[in-house]
C-alpha cells in the first residue's frame, strides 16, 4: 500500500460552524441516526439503533472515563499557563498514578509555554473548604510535549483528588466555549469506568442505561475494552503527506472476559466508536505478533503507526484471538494491557469487524480517513446526506451507524 499517495485534500468538506453541536442534545438517545446500509442511507432517532442492529451481534464499548485533565496556573503576572495531562509517566499505571499520595510525574501538552520561565509553577486547590498548592516542575522536552513532575501538598491527598479538585474537563477547542456545568455529566459515556482519557469516546455518548440493558431482548450482546483517549486522535493532519503525521501512543486493556466474547461473537462485531475500532484492529496485530512469537513480555505489547502495513499477514481474526488467549493464559493475566499508535487510513483491510458506530468527524482529520476506510469514497455522499438533513457534526453532535456491503450481515 502507498501510504503516501493518498491526497488529503479528498479528504476535506465544508463544515459550517452553525453545524458543529456545542451543546449536547437534551437527551442523549434523541440524536439523529444515520443508517448506512447495502449503499443506502436513511435516518432515524438514535433510541431506535436496536432495530437496525442484527440479532447475534456483540457490539464492543470504550469504557474510559475522561479526566478533569487540563490545569490553569496563573502567574503573578496574569499571565495563564494551560497545562494538559496526556499520560503517566511516573508511575507509569493510571490507577497507580491517580492513587498516589507522592509526586507524580505525567506527559503534558502545554500553552503559553513561552511565559514559563520560572523552574516550577503553582495553583491553589480545594479539599473540604481548605486551600492548599499543587505545583507543576518542568523536567524536560519530549517531542512536541513535556514532561512535568506534580507536587502538593498536604501528603494525604491522592494525585487523583487534586486533579478532581483543580482540574476541568478538555472540551474540544472548537466548541468555542468554557466547561459548564452540564458537561460534568454529559462529556462521559453512562457506562464510563476507568479513568484516563483526555476526550471522550463521542459516540458513546448516545447511549442510556435502559438502552443497553433493552439489547438483550433483541438478542444484542455487549463488552467493554478500554483505550484510553489522547490529544492526538482528534488533531487535524497539517503534514502535506500523511506519512508525515505522528499519531499520540495510546495505552489500552482488554479483560479476559471480553478476549472470550470477542472469540464467540467472531464475524458478528460492531464498534462502538472509533476507539473501539482501533483497539480492535491493534488486537488483531498483537495476535498476528503473538503467533509469530508467544515468548513476547506482557510489558513489551505495542503496535506502532504503521506496523499493520508493513505485516502480510494470512491470519484469521479467530487465530489472532485465539493466539491472545494462550498468551494470557500462559502470563496468568485476567486482564491484558498493550499501547498502540496505529493509524488506520484508506485502504487498510479490517479484520474484526461487521459494523461501527461514530459521529460525524471533522474534515481532513484521522477519524475521517478511518471512516473512508471503513465505506469508501461513499463517505462523501454519507456526509453530504448529513449535512442535507440538519445533522449535528462532531462530539456532541448526532451519530451514524456504518456497515459495509462487501462485509454485511446476512
Amino acid at each position: 500500500m502507498k501510504i503516501n499517495k493518498i491526497d488529503l485534500k479528498e479528504y476535506d468538506y465544508i463544515l459550517p460552524p452553525e453545524r458543529i453541536a456545542r451543546y449536547p442534545a437534551e437527551e442523549r438517545d434523541l440524536s439523529q441516526l444515520l443508517v448506512y446500509r447495502n449503499r443506502i442511507i436513511s435516518k432515524d432517532i438514535f433510541r431506535k439503533i436496536d432495530q437496525y442492529i442484527p440479532e447475534g451481534s456483540l457490539l464492543v464499548f470504550n469504557d474510559t472515563r475522561v479526566i478533569k485533565a487540563r490545569i490553569l496556573f496563573r502567574k503573578e503576572t496574569g499571565a495563564v499557563i494551560e497545562v494538559l495531562c496526556l499520560e503517566p509517566l511516573a508511575p507509569i499505571e493510571y490507577e497507580s498514578s491517580f492513587g498516589s499520595k507522592e509526586p507524580v510525574e505525567w506527559k503534558c501538552i502545554v500553552g503559553n509555554l513561552k511565559k514559563w520561565n520560572s523552574g516550577f509553577i503553582k495553583t491553589p486547590y480545594f479539599i473540604e473548604g481548605k486551600q492548599f498548592d499543587l505545583v507543576a516542575k518542568k523536567v524536560r522536552q519530549e517531542g512536541d510535549t513535556l514532561r512535568i513532575r506534580f507536587e502538593w501538598s498536604p501528603s494525604g491527598i491522592s494525585f487523583g483528588e487534586v486533579i478532581d479538585s483543580v482540574g476541568k474537563i478538555p472540551l474540544p477547542p472548537y466548541l468555542d466555549r468554557e466547561v459548564e456545568p452540564e458537561d460534568f455529566d454529559r462529556y462521559q459515556t453512562v457506562y464510563s469506568r476507568f479513568k484516563g482519557s483526555v476526550a471522550a469516546p463521542t459516540a458513546g455518548l448516545h447511549f442510556t442505561p435502559k438502552l443497553i440493558e433493552n439489547f438483550s431482548e433483541y438478542g444484542i450482546a455487549a463488552t467493554e475494552v478500554t483505550l484510553h483517549v489522547g490529544a492526538g486522535t482528534f488533531k487535524p493532519v497539517k503534514s502535506k503527506s500523511i506519512s508525515d503525521h505522528e499519531m499520540h501512543c495510546e495505552h489500552f486493556s482488554v479483560s479476559r472476559k471480553a478476549i472470550e466474547s470477542l472469540r464467540q461473537y467472531e464475524g458478528n462485531i460492531i464498534a462502538v466508536g472509533t476507539t473501539s475500532v482501533r483497539t480492535l484492529e491493534s488486537l488483531y496485530w498483537l495476535g498476528v505478533k503473538l503467533k509469530k512469537n508467544a515468548l513476547i513480555s506482557p510489558d513489551e505489547l505495542s503496535l506502532g503507526q504503521w506496523e499493520a502495513y508493513e505485516s502480510d499477514s494470512d491470519t484469521s481474526p479467530a487465530e489472532a484471538i485465539e493466539a491472545i488467549c494462550k498468551f494470557m493464559n500462559s502470563n496468568n493475566l485476567s486482564v491484558m494491557h498493550a499501547s498502540t499508535s496505529i493509524m488506520i487510513i484508506p485502504g487498510y483491510k479490517f479484520h474484526m469487524l461487521k459494523g461501527i458506530i461514530t459521529n460525524f468527524h471533522q474534515p481532513m482529520s484521522t477519524l475521517l480517513l478511518l471512516v473512508s476506510a471503513w465505506v469508501t469514497k461513499e463517505w462523501k455522499k454519507i456526509y453530504r446526506y448529513a449535512l442535507q438533513n440538519n445533522f449535528r457534526f462532531l462530539s456532541y453532535g448526532d451519530c451514524s451507524l456504518l456497515f459495509r456491503k462487501d462485509n454485511d450481515f446476512k
